[in-house]
């Protein structure tokens, strides 16, 4: 079973022969990572139509799960730039009273 997993893995989880560039780009799913950030983006921007269909791409779970990755993400390098703790930044950006 891992060796399956592996050999996906190394193909980019293709399951045909790889096609030309163009052809790819349009056929190739979209991970939950990539719809995580164009849903939070389109949110930021107040576009519906860009939170529908990043939301299209991926099951809710997982959507869910790549917005709350990429919010730790983006608290961990503020806080990195800030040189504060996360939970500050944390705080910080929700309005929230200092801890």
């Amino acid at each position: 079973m891992f060796d399956k997993i592996r050999k996906r893995w190394h193909r980019g989880g293709a399951t045909e022969p790889a096609a030309p560039a163009a052809v790819a780009e349009k056929q190739r799913p979209h991970n939950l990572f990539e719809a995580a950030a164009v849903y939070v983006a389109a949110c930021a921007e107040d576009d519906q139509e860009g939170v529908d269909e990043a939301a299209g791409w991926v099951s809710p779970e997982a959507l869910s799960f790549g917005v709350n990755e990429l919010a730790c993400r983006a608290v961990i390098a503020l806080a990195r730039e800030r040189d504060e703790s996360p939970r500050a930044v944390a705080r910080t950006l929700l309005g929230l009273p200092a801890a």
